[in-house]
Formats: structure tokens, sequence, C-alpha cells
């Protein structure tokens, strides 16, 4: 039986690369350390790209939109069609992603995996309709084995596209009414967490609306029960297929040598499947920001991420981790421009 593609091994970090860069951090004009994270950056996505001088001008972003069963429980204050609503949004321009992919230069793609509401196709959107959203995961499976691949599969083929592109840089974002309630029932069912731990507003819920979210999380965790434990089943039974799809650009990205940057809740839990399915994924994530919604810490935790903001952020569309792309890039102007001790003629310290 021929292997499922997202279990095949992740490119390996270079090591002699990582090592050439650490020593080039020791070599510039300033104290050792003394610019914190932004030289660990360096230092990563030099043995990630294997170039000793890193560069992350070519960036990628990929927004996977997919509608929820689930919002049939009540669990969101905006109705389902939204989510269509956003797309057209999304590729007029007028979406907080789309202004920071236009300011930042990158490449905005928008993939629909599954929408509820849309009849039309929108010109600037793949529409993928591997069906009309999800289904309403307390009374069954999201999802089909099938439409779970398919959703994996579409996240894959950005990623693929995004190498051809020549991105070094990959930027997932999503948009789907209900998906905080997916993300937080996935969270649970993988860390062992109980539900008032992971479940949040979302999209501006009151304190009775984030319970009665919680309540529905609970019966959908007694529903599936233990089949919610592995990462696939987990994402079958649970899931959207726009985290599917997440997921599957993850770790396509790292079998092909993309260094991805994870947006919030939903995105990181998005890799914690990823990271599930296939733990050499794991070098190749970088978080950008730690969000707003209560869960979105534990799953940083459990991913061992460390977010580069904290801006109290609870939008997504990819949109935390598009603003910290200028600390990366800085971070790589910084190892690759600044002087050597001996190139600028200062004196080091003693060795």
């Amino acid at each position: 039986m021929t292997q499922a593609w997202w279990l095949q091994p992740c490119q390996p970090v270079d090591e002699t690369v990582l090592a050439q860069a650490r020593e080039r951090q020791q070599q510039l004009t300033k104290p050792a350390g003394s610019l914190g994270t932004l030289e660990t950056l360096a230092v990563q996505l030099a043995g990630l790209q294997g170039r000793l001088k890193p560069s992350v001008e070519q960036v990628w972003i990929a927004i996977f939109a997919g509608d929820h069963g689930v919002v049939a429980e009540g669990v969101s204050p905006y109705p389902q069609e939204v989510t269509g609503q956003m797309l057209l949004n999304f590729v007029n321009g007028g979406a907080a992603i789309s202004v920071l992919a236009r300011h930042l230069s990158a490449q905005l793609e928008v993939v629909d995996l599954g929408n509820a509401t849309l009849v039309a196709d929108l010109p600037g959107v793949r529409h993928l309709h591997i069906a009309p959203g999800t289904a309403n995961f307390v009374t069954g499976p999201a999802m089909s084995d099938e439409q779970c691949r398919q959703a994996l599969q579409g996240g894959r083929d950005s990623a693929l596209r995004a190498q051809a592109a020549g991105a070094q840089l990959f930027i997932g974002g999503e948009m789907g009414i209900g998906n905080t309630t997916a993300a937080a029932a996935l969270a649970c069912a993988l860390l062992d967490s109980p539900v008032q731990a992971l479940v949040g507003p979302g999209t501006g819920l009151d304190v009775a609306g984030v319970s009665h979210k919680g309540r529905v999380i609970e019966r959908a965790l007694a529903l599936h029960g233990a089949l919610a434990n592995e990462p696939l089943q987990a994402l079958t039974c649970l899931g959207g297929l726009e985290i599917a799809a997440l997921a599957g650009a993850y770790l396509a990205c790292a079998q092909q040598g993309i260094a991805v940057l994870v947006d919030g809740y939903i995105c990181s839990v998005a890799a914690l499947i990823a990271v599930g399915l296939n733990p050499s994924v794991q070098p190749w994530l970088l978080f950008g920001h730690k969000g707003a919604e209560p869960g979105h810490q534990l799953v940083l935790q459990a991913l061992q991420g460390q977010p580069l903001l904290d801006l109290g952020l609870r939008l997504g569309e990819g949109s935390g981790a598009a603003l910290a792309v200028p600390l990366l890039r800085l971070a790589c102007a910084l190892h690759g421009d600044m002087a050597t001790f001996a190139e600028a003629a200062v004196a080091d310290r003693p060795a």
C-alpha cells in the first residue's frame, strides 16, 4: 500500500549552515546575544534555507475558507453568509490581510474548500467544491475520510504553487464562521484538556455564549470518544475543511523546504494536527503571534512555539503572521548586512 503523502519525511535542517550562521552571529559588531530573538530567527532561517544569509522577501499568503455545520448549534454571533461575503472582500482588496499582503508585496491566494451559501464562483478565488461546508459534528463526523483527504490535498497544492513561485515563506490564513468551535474541539481532543481551558469568545460571544459553545463541544467529544484522540480521525470527526487544508499546506511546505509562519489559534491547532501526523514538520514552523483567544497559549505550549508578537489580536485571516514578516526581514538584514569585528576594524572582547 502506498504511504500517505503527509507521512513522507520533511526536509532536514542544514546543520552545517546552522552552525555557520551561529558562528557569524558571534562575529558581528555587537555583544553576543544582544539582539535576542532576532539572532535566533536568522540562524533558524539559515538552517532551514541552507543559506548562510537567509531571506524572506518572497512571501506567499494562502487564505483557506470553509463553512461549518456546527454553526446550526448557535456557536457564533455572525451568520454563515459572512464566509462567502468575505471571500469577495479578500479578492477585492478590502480585508485586513489584503491590505497587509499589498504592503508586504506578498502573493495572496484565496482558496474556498467548501462554502454553504455561495451560488456562483467568484473571479480570483480557487473554488474546490469539496462539500457545502462540514456536517454538524454534534450529530456525526464533520467530514468523510475522502473529504478530509481532499482538503489536505488542497493545502498541499497551494504549498506546491508557492514553491513554484519561489516563495521563501508561507503564511496560511483561515476564514469560516464557526471555526473557533472546531479548533477548540480539536485542541481538547488532542491535548486531553478540559473544554473550559480551550474555549473562548471567537468573533465576540458573551459569557453565556461561551458557556453554550463549551457545552456544544462537550457533546461532540462525548459522541466521537476515543476516535478523536488520533490526529487524522480527530480532523475528520471534529475539524473544518480549511483547518485540514492548513495542516496539509504546513506539511507540504516542510517537505518542499519552505519555512512556515503560523498565525493565530485556528492556524496553531492546524499546526498541532500537522505535528501529530508527521513530527518532522516541527522545525519548519515559526509562530507569528499569541492571539487573544484563551486556548491559544495552551496550544502554543504544546507546540513549543515562541510567538513573535503579542498584540491582543483575534482577527485570523493570517493577519498576525503577516504583521510579523517585517521582523523576520529585519532579522535577516541584520544577520546578513552587519559588519563583523574584523570588517569594521572594531576590537572584539578577548577570547
